[in-house]
């Protein structure tokens, strides 16, 4: 009888897991050789040397250095999505919303240096700047009408293609101050700035 172990593996492989794969160990390797030697300084072929794999692998997930730069960018600092019930008022969401960066800060300590060399690099190359504006416009766009689905134009504060922009700024903002100063910006700072958002509400205890 053959044993259960020796037995071959006949589950199917998905073409798309092994592309996922390949694209994170991809991006795993920028991230290592962007931490030893700079955005300026990496090459795609060191890239993919660090990965084990050929320059084609990079090629077939990703069109330019630029488009890699980015992808780390979507997977080391995601939006922060916060969860809300059906129904939530604008003040609930601002809650909801400083529960979900405070949530999201552990991660964020991780990647935070990578991030702030990231905008340098876009700072001063305008063609992966442009990319950046397009991509965030588009995220602009589409949580204002995710935001004017949810919330009627008289609970806002202001416009909601402003709002969207605001909250994504204070986010930001936040967050690095938070992991610049933490002593200086507790929970209840948070709090405070996304319930002034919804014209005040009942205040959460830092």
């Amino acid at each position: 009888m053959i044993s259960k172990t020796s037995e071959p593996d006949r589950t199917p492989v998905r073409r798309g897991d092994k592309r996922d794969r390949t694209r994170a160990k991809l991006l795993e390797a920028a991230r290592a050789v962007i931490r030893e030697k700079g955005y300026e300084h990496t090459t795609l072929r060191e890239v993919a040397k660090r990965a084990g794999m050929t320059s084609g692998a990079i090629y077939g997930n990703f069109k330019n250095r630029d488009d890699l730069f980015l992808a780390l960018a979507e997977v080391y600092w995601p939006p922060i999505i916060p969860q809300f019930k059906s129904g939530s008022t604008l003040s609930e969401m601002m809650r909801g919303f400083a529960d979900a960066v405070i949530a999201a800060i552990p991660d964020r300590e991780q990647s935070g240096p990578g991030r702030l060399a990231g905008m340098a690099y876009a700072l001063t190359h305008d063609e992966i700047r442009a990319r950046v504006q397009e991509v965030t416009a588009q995220s602009f766009e589409i949580g204002a009408d995710w935001l004017n689905s949810k919330v009627t134009e008289s609970e806002l504060p202001m416009p909601a293609e402003h709002l969207v922009r605001v909250i994504y700024a204070l986010t930001e903002g936040l967050v690095f101050q938070r992991l610049l100063t933490p002593e200086l910006f507790p929970d209840g700072v948070f709090y405070d700035a996304f319930a002034a958002l919804a014209g005040g509400g009942k205040r959460r205890k830092p």
